[in-house]
């Protein structure tokens, strides 16, 4: 890998101011030019191996720096400006565990229902039972199904240690739905 002119990796030293005003030139920004000269010369060390001795490396390592710009601005048309977050929070997705965990929280709390409640919370939250019809399968008052679903929910949120309105970390669909008396789409 030396060329007439010496080794390659002696020459780049050289080089580096042209490159930073090149990169300037591209970028027009100091911080990026920066950056773009550092990838330039970290891409170009890692494949000396394919400098060929005697060629220009000025012109290689001006190539690399180049490529490096317009691969940066290509990415960086895809990138979205969030300085402050609020897109990246809309995209997170919760840990596959934390749910498995909180269903399992759930289990407990719901064995420790009464059968009474248990049977209200599966066909009116689960289910999707109107009141009326719950209260027919169960032979007994609307009433009675509507304070059973209640105090229901109300002693798993007191079981499962939730604030009222607090956001529960199970995508179960029917655990979702007897917890917030609703079906859940």
């Amino acid at each position: 890998m030396v060329t007439a002119r010496g080794d390659p990796r002696d020459e780049i030293v050289g080089h580096l101011p042209a490159m930073r005003a090149f990169a300037l030139s591209l970028a027009r920004n100091p911080a990026t030019a920066d950056d773009l000269v550092q990838e330039a010369i970290v891409k170009a060390w890692a494949n000396l191996d394919k400098f060929e001795p005697g060629s220009n490396l000025r012109a290689w390592l001006f190539t690399i720096l180049r490529n490096t710009y317009y691969s940066m601005h290509r990415k960086r048309r895809r990138e979205v400006e969030d300085p402050e977050g609020v897109h990246a929070a809309t995209l997170s997705d919760r840990p596959r565990h934390d749910g498995r965990l909180a269903l399992e929280d759930f289990r407990v709390a719901f064995e420790q229902l009464s059968d009474e409640q248990r049977e209200a919370l599966i066909l009116v939250g689960a289910e999707g039972f109107s009141c009326e019809e719950a209260a027919a399968t169960c032979g007994c008052a609307v009433g009675t199904i509507k304070s059973r679903v209640n105090r229901g929910r109300a002693r798993l949120i007191e079981l499962m240690h939730l604030d009222e309105g607090e956001d529960v970390l199970i995508s179960d669909r029917a655990t979702l739905a007897a917890l917030s008396g609703r079906p859940v789409a």
